[in-house]
C-alpha cells in the first residue's frame, strides 16, 4: 500500500481547492460552496483515497485510539459515567449506552446521558426541518423514558460546532466523569471529530470509548478474497450473510439497562429538569406541517418498535411481491426511525430472522427480501467509510463529476414542485413535499428523471432530498442518487435510463398513486392518467392546470446517452 500522504492544498476539512471544469457553475447553485466547506476536491485526490495514499477518517480514529491506549486504560472511575446520544435516540439495543451502564453499575456510580443540539451541524449536514422535528419530539420522549429509570438526559445547544469537543470535556469535569461513551457515526466530519475528542479526552484524564452500533456488521469487517472492499451489493450481501452465520453473537440486542445504579437524583438533581430546545428558526416547520408530521411519524423508539412488529406480522411475508407498487403501502416505513436511531437495524434483522425460522438466507422470500433491503443501509455505510470522498460532494465515479451537467433553473424548479408533465414524477415529488417521505421505487424514478431526462447535476437532487426527507440519511441518500444517476457504487449502467411512462404503468397500473397526489388528474379516466397529453386527456389536464411534459423522453434519453458516454471516455 502506498505511504499515506497529504496534498499541499488539503485543508482541515479534507477537501481541496482544485476544481473540476464545472465547479464554479455547480458552486453557484449551492452544491459545493456551503458555509462550512471549501471548494470541491480534485478527482486525483479521490483516487488517492481509493488506493490508500491518503489516510481515511476511520483510520485516523483507529490511530488515535492506538496512540492513547495506555493512558485510557489507566483511567479509573470517578463520580459518574456519561453516555453521549447522537443518532441513537433509544434505550433498547444501544451498544454504547449498555457499555456506559455496565461500567456505572460495576463502579456503583450514576449514569448521566447527554445530547448536544448543534444548529451549525443541522445546516452543514442539510438536516430537514421534518427530521429535526422528529428528533426533538423523540428527545422529549427519551427524556421521559430515562427519567423513569432515574437516569437524567442533559440537553444543551452549542452555537459553534467546533466547540463541541471542549464543551463535552468541560461537562465531564463538572460532573466528575472520567469515562465517556458514544456510538460511532461514520460520516467524515464526525469521524474526524471523534478522533480529535479521543486525544482531547486522554489529555484531560478522560477515557472516551466509541462503539459500532449503527451497522449490523461493522465497516471493514467484509472484504473480498483479494482484501478489497466490495463495491457490488450482491457480492457484499453474500459476505454479510456469511459473516453473521459465523458470528451469531452480533445478532444480540444485549441486556436492558435497568434503573440508574447510582444516586443520580440526589447528586445531580438539576440535570433532570433540562428542557428540550426548540428547533432553530431555519429548521422550524409551519404549524400545518408540524401537525401532519406528528400524525404520520409519532415520536420515540416505542413507535419504531410498534411499526416493526406490525410490519412483520401483517406485511412481511408478502413484501417481495408487493414492495414496488407505489399505492399499496406495503413497505414498513421504518426509515425515519432507523435514520434517527429510534430503532436499530440490528433489532430489525433479529426480529425478521426470528419470524423466518431463525434464518437470514432461505425461508420465506418476503422476509429475506426485506432483510436484504435493511442490509443496504450497512452497505452504503461500508462504502462511505472506505471511499470517504463521497462525503465531500464527489460521486463514487469521480469522472462523472465532469459531465456536462445542465443547471436549467426552470427545469429544476418544475421537478422540485412536481410540475414536469410526467405524472409519476410529479406525484412522487408532491408526496415528498407534503409528507417528507417517498417510496423507494419513486425515489429511483425521480432521480433518474432529474439526472438523465433533465441532465441536471445529481447533487442538486441529493441536496433537495436531504432538505425535505424526514428519513434523510446521508449514506443511503447518496447511495440512492448514485444508483439513479449512474454515478455511484453498484449503479445501473448509464445506458439504462428509466422510462417514466413504463415505470408508471408497471408500478402504478391503476393510476391510484398518481390520482392521490396529482389533484389535477383525479378526473382523468383509465390509463390516460399516465400520460394525459398523449392519450386523449389533454382537455382535462389543461382545464385543471396540469403542465405539458417539459422534455420529450426519447430525445432526452439520446442526449443523456451522448453526455454520459463522453464523460466515460467514449466507452
Amino acid at each position: 500500500m502506498p505511504a499515506k500522504r497529504k496534498h499541499e492544498d488539503e485543508n482541515e476539512n479534507g477537501t481541496s481547492n482544485r476544481y473540476h471544469p464545472n465547479a464554479d457553475q455547480a458552486a453557484s447553485f449551492g452544491i459545493v460552496l456551503r458555509e462550512f466547506y471549501p471548494p470541491e476536491m480534485s478527482n486525483a485526490r479521490c483516487e488517492d483515497y481509493t488506493n490508500g495514499a491518503l489516510e481515511r477518517p476511520i483510520e485516523a480514529l483507529e490511530r488515535a485510539y492506538a496512540e492513547t491506549e495506555e493512558r485510557r486504560n489507566g483511567v479509573m472511575a470517578n463520580a459518574a459515567v456519561v453516555h453521549w446520544f447522537k443518532t441513537d435516540l433509544r434505550i433498547h439495543d444501544n451498544r454504547a449506552l449498555q457499555a456506559a451502564n455496565n461500567l456505572a453499575r460495576e463502579a456503583k456510580i450514576p449514569l448521566i446521558t447527554l445530547y448536544i443540539l448543534s444548529p451549525q451541524d443541522l445546516t452543514a449536514h442539510l438536516i430537514s426541518p421534518a427530521r429535526v422535528d422528529l428528533i426533538l419530539r423523540s428527545l422529549a420522549q427519551l427524556q421521559r423514558d430515562l427519567s423513569e429509570l432515574d437516569i437524567p438526559l442533559y440537553i444543551e445547544t452549542q452555537s459553534n460546532r467546533s466547540s463541541i469537543p471542549s464543551r463535552i470535556v468541560d461537562l465531564c469535569h463538572e460532573w466528575g466523569a472520567n469515562h465517556l461513551f458514544a456510538n460511532i457515526e461514520y460520516e467524515v466530519d464526525e469521524l474526524r471529530r471523534e478522533a480529535s475528542l479521543v486525544r482531547l479526552c486522554a489529555d484531560n484524564g478522560i477515557a472516551f470509548e466509541t462503539k459500532h452500533d449503527t451497522c449490523v456488521v461493522p465497516p471493514g469487517s467484509l472484504t473480498s478474497q483479494t482484501g478489497k472492499q466490495y463495491a457490488v451489493y450482491t457480492h457484499w450481501f453474500r459476505a454479510w450473510v456469511a459473516f453473521l452465520d459465523r458470528n451469531p453473537d452480533i445478532l444480540s440486542a444485549g441486556e436492558e439497562i435497568g434503573s440508574n445504579p447510582g444516586h443520580a437524583r440526589r447528586l445531580f438533581p438539576n440535570l433532570f429538569d433540562c428542557p428540550v430546545p426548540e428547533a432553530p428558526k431555519e429548521k422550524k416547520l409551519d404549524l400545518g406541517m408540524a401537525a401532519r408530521m406528528r400524525n404520520l411519524y409519532p415520536a420515540g423508539e416505542h413507535e419504531g418498535q410498534r411499526r416493526l412488529d406490525t410490519f412483520l406480522a401483517e406485511k412481511g411475508k408478502g413484501y417481495d411481491e408487493e414492495r414496488n407498487f407505489l399505492a399499496w403501502e406495503s413497505t414498513s416505513i421504518l426509515s425515519p426511525y432507523f435514520t434517527s436511531g429510534l430503532l436499530s437495524t440490528r433489532t430489525a434483522v433479529i426480529q425478521a430472522r426470528k419470524v423466518n425460522g431463525n434464518r437470514i438466507a432461505g425461508g420465506e422470500v418476503g422476509y429475506i427480501s426485506w432483510i436484504s433491503e435493511v442490509a443496504w443501509r450497512d452497505f452504503y455505510r461500508h462504502v462511505l467509510v472506505h471511499w470517504p470522498f463521497i462525503c465531500m460532494n464527489k460521486c463514487f465515479k469521480p469522472a462523472y463529476t465532469n459531465l456536462d451537467w445542465s443547471y436549467n433553473e426552470d427545469h429544476f424548479t418544475a421537478w422540485a414542485a412536481g410540475q414536469t408533465g410526467y405524472p409519476i414524477v410529479d406525484a412522487a415529488m408532491r408526496q415528498l413535499n407534503q409528507i417528507g417521505w417517498m417510496h423507494n421505487r419513486a425515489r429511483m424514478i425521480v432521480s433518474s428523471f432529474l439526472s438523465k431526462d433533465l441532465l441536471i447535476d445529481w447533487r442538486r437532487g441529493e441536496r433537495y432530498f436531504m432538505e425535505h426527507l424526514v428519513d434523510g440519511d446521508f449514506a443511503s441518500n447518496h447511495g440512492g442518487w448514485g444508483f439513479g444517476s449512474s454515478t455511484g457504487v453498484d449503479p445501473q449502467p448509464y445506458f439504462r435510463i428509466f422510462n417514466p411512462l413504463r415505470q408508471s404503468e408497471r408500478f402504478d397500473p391503476d393510476g391510484e398513486y398518481i390520482r392521490r397526489w396529482v389533484e389535477e388528474l383525479r378526473d382523468v379516466e383509465g390509463d390516460a392518467v399516465h400520460a394525459p397529453y398523449e392519450r386523449g386527456a389533454e382537455d382535462v389536464a389543461r382545464r385543471n392546470g396540469y403542465p405539458e411534459p417539459i422534455v420529450k423522453h426519447e430525445e432526452a434519453r439520446d442526449r443523456a446517452l451522448k453526455r454520459f458516454k463522453e464523460a466515460a471516455g467514449g466507452k
